[in-house]
């Protein structure tokens, strides 16, 4: 049944073809997309095809991706170009990763038909360091299409000239924006700058540069051969097609899925993913990753899609999904993803340089039940400041997964503050292991695995855990064979 919940778009091929074979690829009407724009289309046939397809870019932003390529053509200069953001960071996202893997040869032909579109004859993908294998068939696909014809001089007999080469990201996470990116493969520190200019007018090297992630392109042959109208019916009003997510977390079935807009949170976590592990009840979801916030059993009904998800305190982002179970503290949660944005800020701005860093400061002391309630208020107020005054997205969208947690989860964060105990017992400077002395037969056995002797008494006596001592490791509770000692 889940099987029909999925429609493939940007993953046609993964799986289906060998990436390292060129033949494989075109026996899939490979390439016969930049055959039909090159022969039959003008530019601007092209560029109207895939502004009529309604394809948004599925980096994050969904802007129209038709739109920014008609921008880039308009903007003249002797030198124009194209770059595929392959600088996938989110923590538990490998999207591009499996496209540029598994089907490398959709994104170079997306590229040249770019390239064809807004008069750009060179083509850059900025991919991290850390993908070998993605990088590996990038090179073999980039030769293989190079001696075939499909990449270089007078491609298919015309004038047209494209080529494409890589560029190596070491890793930031600010190089997902544009800008960064573009400055990072001028050898320059990977920072964001103000917009207006817009890539499309002044980009890398100061001209007219078209800048798209990997499943964006991936899209785009499959448009251009099956026509607008097709690509169109598929998702919802204002967001067509489909989109990737990586779903992770506490889901049966982990791994990527791809769905049409519209498909609801609940079909693609308890359809698609299998309900959650170990029976457990669902908690929430955090959709876009460090940029998005966390959804609740109540948003389990909201179709997935670009303004949806915004309104409903979250964003689409790359296509990370990272589903919770009642096991999970989302102060905790809120705090991981703000220790993830503190690492990466480039910090050139200091409303996201100095103010995630305070924002995890607080959230650092609530879960050590040292916040006050004037901390929560300052948990808000800074993240409102933080959204409105950085510099880029980053900073932007940073504060996030503390406000979404804060509306709907604000009962676990006034838990830990006026009660301070976490319901979810993950924070352990909250946690206190007790032994229950009815239970306790005085074995020893958690004595002798405690690392720290926290734990005293006489054989078959009740023991006592010196709360001070603990370190609050779990060994003891593990070695327990008569359910004795609990955690408060």
């Amino acid at each position: 049944m889940t099987k029909y919940k999925q429609i493939r778009i940007a993953l046609n091929n993964c799986g289906v073809i060998d990436p390292e074979n060129i033949e494989d690829y075109i026996a899939r009407d490979g390439y016969m997309a930049l055959g039909k724009c090159i022969t039959e289309m003008t530019p601007q046939d092209v560029i109207k095809e895939i502004k009529d397809s309604g394809l948004r870019g599925r980096g994050g932003g969904g802007f129209p991706a038709g739109l920014k390529w008609e921008i880039a053509s308009k903007n003249h200069a002797d030198q124009k170009y194209v770059v595929c953001n392959a600088d996938e960071g989110d923590p538990g996202a490998f999207m591009d990763r499996s496209v540029l893997e598994g089907d490398p040869h959709a994104v170079l032909e997306a590229m040249a038909i770019c390239g064809y579109s807004i008069g750009a004859t060179k083509g850059l993908i900025y991919i991290r360091a850390e993908y070998p294998l993605a990088i590996k068939r990038l090179k073999i696909a980039i030769d293989q299409a190079r001696e075939v014809g499909l990449l270089g001089k007078n491609i298919f007999g015309s004038k047209f000239d494209f080529d494409i080469e890589l560029r190596y990201g070491a890793g930031a996470f600010v190089c997902g924006e544009e800008t960064s990116l573009i400055h990072s493969m001028e050898g320059l520190r990977g920072e964001p700058t103000i917009k207006p200019p817009f890539p499309a007018e002044k980009g890398y090297l100061g001209k007219p540069t078209n800048v798209n992630n990997v499943e964006t392109y991936a899209s785009v042959p499959i448009i251009i051969r099956k026509g607008a109208s097709w690509f169109n019916k598929i998702g919802t009003e204002k967001s067509k097609g489909t989109k990737v997510f990586a779903l992770a977390g506490k889901v049966n079935n982990v791994g990527l899925v791809e769905v049409p807009m519209g498909t609801t949170l609940r079909e693609v976590i308890f359809e698609i993913g299998g309900g959650i592990q170990n029976g457990k009840k669902f908690k929430a979801v955090q959709t876009g990753g460090p940029s998005g916030g966390c959804l609740t059993e109540k948003h389990l009904d909201t179709p997935i899609d670009f303004d949806n998800l915004v309104a409903a305190g979250s964003m689409m982002g790359s296509g990370g999904m990272i589903v919770m179970d009642e096991d999970n503290c989302m102060v905790s949660v809120a705090k991981f993803y703000l220790d993830f944005t503190v690492e990466e800020s480039c910090g050139k701005c200091s409303p996201c340089r100095i103010g995630n860093k305070r924002l995890f400061e607080l959230l650092e002391r609530i879960t050590k039940g040292q916040g006050t309630m004037d901390d929560l208020q300052r948990l808000r107020n800074m993240s409102n400041v933080i959204k409105d005054t950085s510099l880029c997205g980053l900073g932007q969208t940073s504060p996030n997964p503390v406000l979404s947690t804060l509306d709907n989860f604000y009962d676990e964060y006034l838990a830990h503050v006026k009660d301070h105990k976490c319901p979810a017992g993950e924070c352990k400077d909250l946690m206190k292991y007790f032994i229950i002395a009815e239970n306790c037969v005085g074995c020893t056995a958690c004595a002798r695995v405690c690392p720290v002797g926290a734990i005293t008494g006489e054989k078959k006596e009740a023991h006592l855990i010196n709360s001070e001592t603990c370190i609050k490791c779990g060994a003891c509770m593990e070695r327990c064979k008569f359910d004795a000692i609990i955690i408060k």
